[in-house]
């Protein structure tokens, strides 16, 4: 990758007004490249192309479409290994997490390009006679696509991909701290023959580019992943414009631990989901709700396991933890390490910096136990490798600890027991419920989206995206007399 990136806009790649530099949070002395941080003019020429591209792309034939999608697909598929490499290096996350999320991402396109030939209306007749209904969808217009950094390609491409099938055009604003993958991205998308305007990349900071881009008249929709401090601030932007606004925020998800749980199911799902991409996944499970009868050697196995987990330079071989992604969120890791400990956990492993070969943003993975559900460790989201345990007494404590929480993505519960296990898919407040899985992982066929602070508006992935990128439209048609 040469070393200055531009954006692209109104099919052309473009120079910002400056530009920002991209390191590896693994060797920070590796340079990736610098990008280009667009003007205000800039975004306001990229909403005007995507406005007069709109229309012509929605006219466009749904095979033609359909094609397009399939193009974009298979190329992020077949090139997954060396795009999943950069997303490593920009990213921080192993190497082979980041060739799956790539390859991942290339399945979001050629899911959509399916359902571009299943846009089908529905007919009715009138209740008054001689006249007949149609109901169908048309694209909702303009749709901005602000998206985060700890799934840049995965994340970004499960917004692109229906918004583009369902006849929309794209104004996408990445996350500052992995432009590289956008661009790559990017770069696959403008060579899918789509008109151009129709998909447009606009790096910036969130406070400029991002906050004129959610204000913005010319946006229909908003679908925006990350803060709820952030989701709140594009609420109430886009209540301004009475634009159409998807979001998905934070969480606390729990892990709840029966005694009748397989320990070692239990400590390869709570370790998994903790810790997996350095704790930094909106389905992270920071909070350990473990059964009396069994605490005290599943916290004795989850240490042995945890301890034993490689933390490594994201692209050398074996790595299972690599750095977080920036100085920022290493420091803010590093306080609540502090804060679990002046709150009265006890610190069984972790949370420390090792020493590396290289300068980069590392940290153990870290179990607490000794938590109480009211502690500030397990009220907000840390978006750290950092795991509490909290003992409870009984599956209903469990269950009610669950869900005494603010957010509501995703939850989960280890148990051998059927009753048990369906009451708790039954009654878990949250949008994804995992029965002996990770709360981390979940499928692109089917809706994904949570409750309380983790989501704003209608579910993202499977059919049920089509509810976010279309709008019904209702036809009377009187076929007169014969």
């Amino acid at each position: 990758m040469s070393q200055s990136q531009l954006n692209f806009i109104a099919g052309e790649w473009v120079a910002g007004e400056s530009e920002t530099e991209n390191r590896n949070p693994s060797d920070i002395s590796d340079l990736i490249g610098n990008f280009a941080q667009a003007s205000a003019t800039q975004l306001d020429d990229a909403l005007a192309a995507a406005r007069r591209a709109q229309a012509e792309w929605a006219a466009t034939g749904l095979e033609a479409r359909q094609t397009a999608l399939m193009k974009i697909g298979n190329a992020l598929m077949e090139r997954s290994a060396e795009l999943g490499e950069l997303l490593a290096r920009e990213e921080g996350k192993p190497r082979a997490e980041g060739v799956g999320e790539v390859f991942r991402a290339g399945q979001f396109y050629t899911y959509y390009a399916a359902e571009v030939l299943r846009q089908i209306g529905d007919t009715a007749d009138s209740t008054r006679p001689g006249i007949e209904v149609d109901v169908r969808r048309e694209p909702v217009g303009v749709v901005a696509i602000i998206s985060p950094w700890n799934f840049p390609t995965a994340t970004a491409s499960w917004k692109i991909a229906p918004a583009l099938a369902f006849g929309n055009a794209v104004i996408w604003k990445p996350a500052n701290l992995t432009p590289a993958s956008a661009v790559a991205l990017t770069r696959i998308i403008a060579e899918a023959g789509l008109p151009a305007g129709t998909f447009n990349l606009v790096m910036g900071s969130g406070s400029s580019i991002g906050q004129r881009l959610v204000e913005s008249p010319g946006v229909d929709a908003i679908s925006f992943t990350g803060s709820v401090d952030v989701g709140r601030g594009i609420a109430k932007a886009a209540a301004a414009n009475l634009t159409k606004l998807q979001m998905e925020m934070g969480s606390k998800n729990a892990l709840a631990v029966m005694d009748d749980a397989d320990l070692g199911t239990a400590v390869t799902c709570a370790a998994g989901g903790a810790f997996g991409g350095s704790g930094q996944k909106c389905t992270a499970s920071s909070r350990l709700v473990v059964h009396e009868a069994i605490h005290d050697e599943f916290v004795e196995k989850l240490v042995a396991a945890t301890k034993a987990m490689k933390v490594g330079h994201a692209l050398e071989e074996g790595t299972q933890i690599g750095p977080v992604v920036s100085a920022g969120q290493l420091e803010q890791n590093m306080d609540y390490v502090k804060l679990a400990g002046d709150e009265g956990c006890e610190l069984l492993c972790g949370g420390d910096q090792p020493d590396m070969a290289h300068e980069g943003y590392y940290m153990n993975p870290a179990v607490f136990a000794g938590s109480s559900n009211d502690m500030r460790v397990n009220r907000e989201e840390m978006f750290a490798p950092i795991a509490c345990v909290i003992k409870v007494g009984s599956y209903d404590e469990a269950l009610s600890v669950v869900n005494d929480t603010n957010f509501g993505l995703t939850s989960g519960i280890i148990t051998k027991s059927l009753a048990r296990a369906t009451h708790f898919r039954r009654n878990a407040r949250t949008g994804c419920v995992m029965v002996n899985l990770a709360t981390a992982g979940t499928d692109y066929h089917v809706p994904f989206g949570g409750r309380g602070d983790s989501s704003f508006g209608p579910r993202e992935q499977g059919g049920y995206a089509e509810e976010f990128y279309t709008s019904v439209k209702t036809a009377y048609i009187s076929s007169g007399t014969p």
